[in-house]
């Protein structure tokens, strides 16, 4: 019963496309065309010579109405559209600037079409394989006006998912946009083969045949599918944050249904299956809050013992005191180890924000006010130094006397 109603769901759908076609064609009437120009042919004998399967003048009306409507389409685009797209702007609501500008591109093309199955009806006769491509561009037109304006209309979508998660509003009207895409593509595509009497209903019925190998060759679809589905339910990552995941670092442009792009600090587009990103582990950056600071300063051996204690106290006490230091998070510093040319005094802190430019500004900042810190107790910062100690000098004076 419900293959039933699925294969009558589609028949219906597929006829409405051929019902719009076969409309067009009836308007077109290359006979009552002929039989208007039929006074002027009789004036002008030279219109009658055939040419090319057709009349000249038949011919010459035809590359006039193709001009003609590639005309009309330059009109439309730089007069109608530029008003209507002004009168858009003027309104609070940005829907109508989006459906202005995405039905432009298939009503430019639906002129030129127009034009065209005028022009074909003009210079041939009836043609099946000619009806069937202005036929089938005529379809493809209208389905892409349709995934247009759904595309136009996302952000209503958008606002819809909100209300039931804001956080993935917009990754999750995404996925369903994407997916809404794939069903009007489908009947678009169900509608073009009807035109050139492929039996849809039969088709799709004769995958059933081949379901398994289908599955097979659909495995890696299947996986990265629910691996999309994956990220969405466990809220892992979100669109602008900041992640590494499989050996892959950037900012997460888009979870699409098959992949995850992030783009890369160098602006290189990464591309990874939603399979490896749900199975591997995710390092969000975005997410941490904080950011470390670890810093080893070495002081020469010549600081003494209470130049070296002072000097911890006071760097502790300023950490503890500055604003842009997380005071909830681990603050240590002391005196840790006898290094190989310098007294060395471990530092390891917390900034109060993730962002990196921020944090860069803050790590800065507290590099200098060491500084001042060792400046002020009277110490100076090692470097790596060797020293050479001579047990005995010899007696070169001794040595040329008895060469």
């Amino acid at each position: 019963m419900s293959q039933v109603a699925t294969t009558t769901l589609s028949d219906e759908n597929m006829s409405i496309g051929l019902d719009i076609v076969d409309g067009i064609d009836k308007s077109i009437d290359a006979s009552g065309i002929d039989s208007l120009l039929h006074p002027i042919y009789v004036k002008i004998p030279f219109l009658q010579t055939s040419f090319l399967g057709t009349t000249v003048g038949n011919l010459i009306l035809a590359v006039i109405v193709l001009f003609f409507f590639f005309f009309l389409r330059k009109i439309f685009v730089f007069t109608v559209a530029t008003f209507l797209q002004s009168l858009a702007k003027r309104t609070k609501n940005y829907y109508d600037d989006r459906i202005i500008s995405a039905l432009k591109g298939p009503v430019g093309l639906a002129f030129v079409l127009v034009g065209l199955h005028i022009a074909l009806a003009l210079v041939t006769q009836e043609n099946v394989i000619v009806k069937n491509i202005s036929n089938t561009l005529l379809i493809f037109n209208i389905f892409w006006a349709i995934i247009a304006l759904s595309e136009a209309l996302k952000g209503i979508m958008s606002s819809a998912m909100s209300k039931f998660n804001r956080d993935l509003s917009k990754e999750i009207s995404n996925f369903i946009l994407a997916i809404i895409k794939i069903l009007i593509g489908a009947l678009g595509l169900g509608a073009m083969l009807q035109v050139w009497g492929v039996n849809v209903t039969a088709l799709i019925a004769s995958l059933g045949l081949g379901g398994l190998a289908f599955a097979l060759a659909a495995k890696d679809m299947a996986s990265n599918l629910f691996g999309s589905f994956s990220l969405l339910a466990d809220r892992s990552i979100r669109i602008g944050e900041w992640i590494s995941v499989a050996g892959n670092e950037g900012i997460v442009e888009d979870i699409g249904m098959r992949t995850t792009k992030m783009r890369a600090f160098d602006k290189s587009l990464i591309v990874v299956p939603n399979q490896l990103v749900a199975n591997s582990p995710v390092y969000n950056f975005s997410r941490r809050g904080v950011r470390r600071i670890n810093i080893n300063v070495g002081l020469t051996y010549s600081t003494t013992k209470d130049q070296v204690i002072k000097i911890v106290n006071a760097i502790r006490e300023m950490l503890e005191n500055h604003e842009d230091i997380s005071q909830d998070d681990t603050l240590l510093v002391n005196f840790e180890s006898f290094g190989a040319s310098s007294l060395n005094i471990f530092i390891y802190t917390y900034t109060a924000t993730s962002n990196w430019k921020r944090y860069l500004e803050i790590r800065e900042d507290v590099h200098v006010k060491i500084m001042d810190i060792v400046e002020e107790n009277g110490a100076s910062f090692a470097f790596p130094s060797t020293s050479l100690y001579v047990e005995k000098v010899p007696d070169l004076k001794r040595e040329g006397d008895l060469n």
